[in-house]
């Protein structure tokens, strides 16, 4: 390979480019010399390590059985780990932003070693400590793939800069590990207490891939940019929600480490930060609920798009379980105090966010960068609907804990279990933020957050849950609901699937209303999977018929219904050579413990 004007190039004999009678060197002086071992003999005096106490220490050596090779190679190592050692303090001492002299006068004499394996430590040693490294030196990186490979993130942080489609090969992957751990926890069948909701914000950013990216960014704003821009990307292509809590987890994780470069730039870092405090704290008080809205109404004209990674922010899956259970927490406490939703200056800004983040995907792809207004009669109609079907819902429960006599002569006004409001179906069915309140409302209402028995309302589960397959958007059938509900139904409901009134509700009605998803089989059969038991035969039957996969159908799918067929099979064989007494205990679903999910926001 020719040798480029600038040296960088190597001859193919990196020794010889440095300036040390290399291979090419020992080759020609062998075949043209008259005694080969006196050559030999020659080359090793010239280019051996020159130490006198070498003298009398090499024969020693000798006699020990320790070949020269080996010897030398010791040599080499420690010397460079020395010279290593020596480069990160010459780095370290300088500007963060400059490069040092003497790193700058080291790096032209030593990179065309680069290609010799023992020597390449130093030379990206060196690299990995010059802040901006000559184009010369990265296009070599580029060019050979081991070399690329070799080289330290903060070296290919200056390669990815200006090369966006190998910065996109190299973050890819990474995107793709991150929707499939959060799938693995929607879709386990076979640990529900690994509740989506479980992990602290600041126990979320810590994982492997938030870390990942926020390394390879470092302090470069470029880089970050060219992430979000892939993450807006990837969030309208596929509508995948996780896209939105991954940009929300990357920016609080460089918030953690102080990247001011970063956290400064971005318009969105003190809304995050806000929003992620009360997610931690699991409560919006009047001081915080006054600085998010102050973010919102001071975007000024021509900055409207920071509006679109605002509404990213909020479509976290994380931040609307927070606003909608501090919503349903708010409508508890105006019941209580007789007041008006209207009057709740809280309440109207959680359901404002709420509106603006449920609007994201449509304000990123149409880049009309306008906050979606909301619908006052949401506030003065839709929620006292719900908080009079809260009510209605309240006093049945309470009326089955009264003594039988004074149940009965209460009957005709508590009994009542009749479809929802008007207000509440039809509200639920045109607008995002009712849909949303109302699927939080049926999480409540199954026992999410009770903490005695009975732990669920089974009546008022199925009164809201008939209405939701027409919900707006069909946000009923959306991952982080549909796992929860499961959970609830497994935990809470699950001596209630003996009765044929009640699947009908929550399969006929509700589930197979949202069947042409392929996520939606996977949460039934998840469910079947732990309440096979309590279902009639003839229901079981018919649910295993329709559920049968077809050749279209995720892998996964395959698996999970295979599983499931595998344990009806087994519990049948078990029930056959069982006794009558033991058939009855094992028959019963596993006891779980409360799902830790949404329910402390509730409390």
């Amino acid at each position: 390979m020719p040798i480029d004007k600038s040296g960088v190039i190597s001859s193919g004999d990196p020794l010889q480019d440095l300036g040390i009678p290399g291979k090419a060197f020992l080759k020609d002086s062998l075949t043209s010399c008259n005694d080969p071992l006196k050559a030999i003999e020659e080359f090793q005096a010239q280019n051996g390590v020159s130490l006198p106490s070498l003298s009398t220490m090499l024969p020693l050596l000798d006699l020990h059985g320790v070949q020269r090779f080996d010897f030398h190679a010791s040599v080499l190592e420690e010397l460079r780990e020395q010279l290593i050692k020596r480069i990160n303090e010459i780095g370290n001492n300088g500007k963060e932003k400059e490069n040092s002299p003497q790193l700058n006068e080291l790096l032209v004499k030593c990179f065309p070693a680069i290609r010799t394996t023992a020597l390449r430590p130093v030379v990206m040693a060196i690299l990995r400590n010059t802040p901006n490294i000559d184009d010369k030196y990265l296009k070599v990186l580029v060019t050979e793939k081991e070399l690329y490979t070799d080289a330290d993130t903060e070296v290919k942080r200056q390669i990815w800069k200006d090369n966006q489609s190998l910065f996109g090969d190299e973050v890819s992957p990474l995107f793709s590990s991150y929707i499939i751990e959060k799938e693995q926890v929607l879709f386990d069948h076979q640990n529900l207490n690994n509740g989506f909701f479980l992990p602290s914000p600041k126990v979320r950013r810590q994982g492997k891939v938030v870390q990942k990216l926020a390394h390879m960014i470092g302090n470069c704003l470029k880089l970050y940019d060219m992430v979000l821009q892939f993450l807006r990307t990837l969030f309208v292509k596929t509508k995948n929600v996780h896209y939105c809590t991954l940009r929300a987890e990357l920016l609080m994780a460089l918030h953690d480490l102080e990247i001011q470069d970063i956290i400064i730039y971005d318009p969105c870092h003190k809304f995050t930060w806000c929003l992620d405090a009360c997610i931690r704290e699991k409560n919006v008080d009047i001081k915080r609920s006054r600085e998010l809205q102050g973010f919102l109404d001071s975007i000024k004209k021509g900055q409207e798009e920071v509006l679109g990674d605002l509404s990213m922010t909020l479509c976290d899956p994380y931040a609307v379980n927070f606003l909608a259970s501090s919503a349903m927490k708010i409508a508890w406490h105006l019941i209580n105090q007789e007041t008006l939703p209207r009057e709740n200056a809280i309440l109207v800004l959680l359901l404002r966010m709420l509106a603006l983040g449920l609007s994201s995907c449509q304000i990123i792809e149409s880049q009309e960068f306008k906050e979606p207004k909301l619908d006052s009669q949401v506030v003065t109609k839709f929620i006292p609907a719900l908080m009079s079907l809260m009510v209605d819902d309240q006093i049945r429960q309470l009326n089955q804990r009264l003594p039988p006599d004074e149940r009965e002569s209460a009957i005709a006004i508590i009994e009542h279990s009749g479809p929802p409001p008007d207000a509440c179906q039809a509200y639920a069915h045109l607008s995002g933020v009712a849909a949303i309140l109302a699927m939080y409302y049926a999480l409540q209402v199954g026992g999410l957050n009770a903490q005695v028995k009975p732990k669920g309302d089974a009546k008022g589960l199925m009164r809201v849950l008939a209405t939701l397959p027409n919900c707006e958007g069909q946000r009923a059938y959306e991952d982080p609901f549909l796992h929860t509900l499961v959970i609830i139904l497994v935990n809470n409901m699950a001596d209630e699937f003996s009765n044929e009134s009640f699947c009908t509700v929550i399969f006929d009605e509700f589930f197979f209303a949202g069947m042409p998803k392929d996520s939606v089989t996977r949460h039934i059969l998840k469910l079947i999977y732990w309440v096979h038991t309590k279902l009639p035969a003839a229901r079981l039957k018919t649910l295993m018929k329709s559920l049968e996969p077809s050749s279209q159908q995720h892998e996964g799918i395959h698996t999970l219904y295979k599983q499931v067929t595998d344990k009806i099979e087994n519990r049948k064989n078990e029930k056959k050579g069982a006794t009558p007494s033991e058939s009855s205990t094992e028959s019963s679903v596993p006891v779980l413990p409360p799902p830790p999910t949404i329910a402390d926001t509730l409390n």
